[in-house]
């Protein structure tokens, strides 16, 4: 998916309507969460226990990467970046709730609440808070729309097929960076969406770790 290419929109449009095609018996899937046999990735804080989230790897080029994610029910991807990525996820099974968020320039802008850490703040707006379901349609996410964005597994294990854009690469500036909110939603009544929201760059929560787990479906020649 390159934005630069003439037949962009048009071969994004297809894909969105193959995965929306996609059910979790074509992957040879079946609802449950992370295997307790799944295998902890670097920085695995809890040798031998169940991952709260693992990844099938399905396959990946230059151009693009592709897998599956499992998630224990009440799981939690935190919110996280995709520099200069496009992507697609399609849920496969469970509900999944997906906030999304677009990082916003921070000239002009009142400064930020005083941080409880030492990274660095990014001013986004909070665009959306939506369930999804295998019935929902992909969700999208570009460079620059819905590119921050927290995954949460509600009611039970979900999985959910993922795609990204280029792949993430350090070494080409694509690493995948990892957020909290400086400040939490007004007392009360939910908020009006959208909003916008000072992040905190930090580490992922000490709980959240993922593992790998074989992938069973057929296979996929790039």
């Amino acid at each position: 998916m390159h934005p630069a290419g003439p037949a962009f929109g048009e071969n994004l449009h297809r894909l969105q309507q193959l995965l929306d095609e996609v059910r979790a018996e074509d992957l040879h899937l079946a609802p449950q969460g992370p295997a307790a046999a799944a295998t902890g990735g670097a920085g695995c804080p809890r040798a031998g226990a169940v991952p709260p989230v693992s990844y099938m790897h399905i396959c990946e080029t230059e151009s693009f990467s592709m897998g599956v994610f499992l998630l224990r029910g009440g799981a939690c991807i935190p919110l996280h970046d995709h520099p200069g990525m496009n992507g697609m996820l399609k849920v496969l099974y469970g509900t999944l709730r997906i906030a999304c968020m677009d990082a916003l320039p921070a000239a002009a802008a009142p400064p930020p609440p005083p941080a409880p850490g030492p990274g660095p703040c990014l001013r986004a707006l909070l665009r959306s808070r939506q369930h999804y379901t295998p019935a929902s349609p992909p969700c999208l996410l570009s460079p620059h729309s819905d590119n921050l964005h927290q995954i949460d597994a509600v009611d039970g294990p979900a999985a959910f097929l993922d795609i990204l854009a280029p792949p993430y690469d350090p070494e080409h500036g694509r690493d995948c960076h990892y957020y909290r909110l400086l400040e939490g939603p007004p007392a009360g009544a939910e908020p009006s969406l959208p909003r916008e929201v000072w992040l905190l760059e930090t580490a992922p929560a000490a709980d959240f770790w993922c593992g790998g787990e074989p992938y069973p479906g057929p296979r996929v020649c790039p």
